[in-house]
């Protein structure tokens, strides 16, 4: 059976699992409180590969591995920075706000945030939150969108605007009928798909390379100086930036709302100790799986136009054709689905936090579906009119949110008392600076873009806290 069969036939399978995944949660989904957090039953495994999903999705199956074509081995501590972020945002985020959720009733990331601010300060912050909040994660969405459009370019005859415009109708049917047990047992599912992506591809290319030392030795010899180093070949100073900049990546975990949402959802604090396991050997496995396919990849087709590209060219070189097809199909599909929860999120923000279910109490749930509906739209039209390199976007998207909210979560469970207005100036400081200087010459491993905004913001809430 050629690979584009198994490809077209492993995807219809898949898309038609996903649909009936929407339709089996649209029967728990009576309430928002089930459609936004799924009624905080979330247990162990889903919380964690569900978590890891959201977090990874396209910019790591790609866009990890075409960087660590492109950069080499110093791609090392951007791995290693993201490790670290997840394992402190589990360890010391996830209890405070899985209990201040549970205790406060509250459904979204802009309920925590408001917790104690009251009158019109309360509404001027929510205005904020949500801003910045649908801003980034239109982006970001539009990033995984473009992904999966990009990846059936690669593999079939087929347009990317085509292909973007049915992966956005798939994620919008079951994101509409199930909520958010249809996007965490979604995601669940395609974050299983990426981890076995992610070990049997390496394991496979890394035989065809001829084992470790024949991959080291190879890249000797088609690698340049910086590549084949850990801080790329620099002067000390730039060389710092370079390892400063991969690990301040991890810094903006604690400021992603579609993360901290399923903190908010875990069912006891037993299922949050054992999601932190799974988690974090789900991102070892996978993290470190695409690195190293990227330098093999360095070596078995340095030619490659796209380097974002060679996970997939690597499966059809390298794998059986049925396998390949079905691996490949598994993967499209966990890219273009993992938009799933920055939807629900932008959704919880339409609907919930700007008020527009209040407004209108016995449409509740079908107000949070419109709310999907409008930012898969928007989403798509700038995949399709404003394309970027997806490992671009999505880290523009993930250090701008992670400026704006980090800080101010990490201030909320450490109790700190916050002048209501400075909560505000805190938040605009922190994402006004990564979005001016998103806009700047990268700075040596864009040390200064990933992390002086929420050092500045941080920096801010220290200076103005009530002693």
């Amino acid at each position: 059976m050629a690979t584009t069969t198994v490809i077209v036939v492993t995807l219809l399978t898949y898309k038609l699992l996903l649909i009936a995944i929407g339709l089996w949660a649209s029967r728990r989904t009576q309430s928002d409180t089930g459609f936004f957090l799924g009624d905080r039953q979330l247990g162990p495994w889903v919380a964690a590969i569900s978590y890891s999903a959201s977090a990874c999705s396209a910019w790591t199956l790609l866009g990890l591995s075409g960087a660590a074509f492109v950069l080499g081995i110093s791609v090392l501590w951007l791995i290693l920075g993201a490790l670290l972020g997840m394992v402190a945002a589990w360890m010391v985020l996830a209890k405070p706000v899985q209990l201040a959720s549970k205790v406060n009733n509250l459904l979204t990331l802009t309920d925590f945030l408001t917790l104690d601010v009251e009158g019109a300060a309360r509404w001027r912050l929510t205005q904020s939150v949500a801003f910045v909040i649908l801003f980034c994660f239109i982006f970001y969405i539009a990033a995984q969108f473009q992904g999966a459009g990009t990846a059936f370019a690669s593999v079939f005859d087929l347009a990317a605007t085509n292909a973007i415009l049915i992966g956005a109708a798939i994620v919008l049917v079951y994101t509409w009928l199930g909520g958010f047990w249809a996007v965490s047992v979604t995601d669940t599912i395609q974050g299983l798909v990426m981890v076995l992506a992610a070990v049997i591809l390496p394991l496979a290319t890394l035989q065809v390379v001829g084992g470790p030392e024949a991959l080291w030795a190879g890249l000797a010899q088609v690698s340049t100086p910086e590549q084949m180093s850990l801080t790329g070949n620099a002067p000390w100073l730039t060389a710092a930036g370079i390892v400063a900049g991969g690990l301040a990546t991890g810094l903006s975990t604690f400021g992603q709302p579609h993360l901290l949402v399923r903190f908010m959802a875990l069912r006891d604090d037993k299922a949050r100790l054992q999601a932190t396991i799974i988690t974090s050997v789900w991102y070892v496995l996978v993290w470190f799986g695409m690195a190293i396919l990227g330098l093999m990849g360095r070596l078995l087709m340095p030619e490659i136009a796209d380097p974002e590209q060679i996970f997939f060219a690597l499966a059809e070189d390298v794998l059986p054709p049925v396998m390949a097809g079905i691996l490949m199909a598994a993967v499209i599909s966990a890219i273009m689905s993992t938009a799933d929860s920055q939807l629900l999120v932008s959704a919880s923000v339409l609907a919930h936090d700007l008020g527009l279910s209040k407004r209108l109490p016995a449409y509740r749930v079908l107000i949070g579906r419109a709310a999907v509906a409008a930012v898969v739209i928007a989403a798509s039209l700038i995949a399709l009119y404003l394309p970027s390199q997806i490992f671009n976007r999505v880290l523009f998207a993930w250090v701008a949110l992670g400026a704006a909210f980090g800080p101010m979560v990490i201030v909320r469970v450490l109790h700190w008392k916050i002048a209501e207005n400075h909560w505000i100036i805190g938040l605009w400081l922190g994402f006004g600076s990564a979005v001016l200087l998103s806009l700047l010459p990268s700075a040596p491993g864009d040390v200064v873009e990933r992390m002086l905004p929420f050092v500045l913001h941080l920096g801010f809430l220290t200076l103005v806290r009530k002693r």
